[in-house]
């Protein structure tokens, strides 16, 4: 074969997976979410039942203090279905109408007391599997699990470690937190 030749075929062949891949990818469209954003105030009213789940103690501080709120934002905008989403979203609703039916006032305004009352009846129901408390049990999780990789939750409520030593497989458990 001739070197023009082979200079023709190989330009033929990565023109046409150029163009090919472009039209292929026409076809792609991203899923547009008609979803409600959160304001400052849903951000505020996400930290307080994050802190009332992950409280302050007195070796760490609560889910507050790592901004929680934040977190579960973001988690339920970028990763959770449209569906999900507005089931998340009408808890914060959920929650503010059981707090004023319960207490005649506004979730934010109860103390810690009337709060941990308020959210463990959601949480009885959530364990029960109630769908009305769906919600309930999707922002337990994510404070959870926003709480524990933050940089709080692994550094004070956990026992960290940056560089691990060796590994020792049996070791006399004396009550101290788990590893981070």
């Amino acid at each position: 074969m001739d070197r023009r030749k082979a200079l023709s075929l190989t330009a033929t062949i990565l023109g046409g997976s150029l163009v090919g891949s472009q039209l292929f990818l026409t076809g792609c469209k991203p899923i547009k979410k008609e979803f409600v954003a959160f304001t400052a105030a849903d951000l505020a009213f996400l930290n307080e039942v994050a802190d009332t789940i992950i409280p302050d103690t007195s070796s760490s501080r609560g889910a507050k203090a790592a901004n929680i709120g934040d977190f579960m934002k973001t988690i339920v905008t970028d990763c959770y279905s449209e569906e999900e989403g507005r089931t998340f979203y009408k808890g914060i609703s959920k929650i503010e109408a059981a707090s004023a039916k319960a207490f005649d006032k506004s979730f934010m305004e109860l103390r810690s007391e009337e709060r941990f009352q308020l959210l463990n009846k959601f949480d009885e129901e959530a364990r029960m599997d109630k769908s009305d408390a769906k919600f309930f049990r999707m922002m337990k999780e994510l404070t959870l699990w926003g709480y524990f990789s933050s940089e709080i939750g692994t550094t004070e409520a956990l026992r960290y470690n940056p560089v691990p030593g060796r590994y020792e497989g049996c070791i006399p458990y004396n009550n101290e937190p788990a590893w981070a």
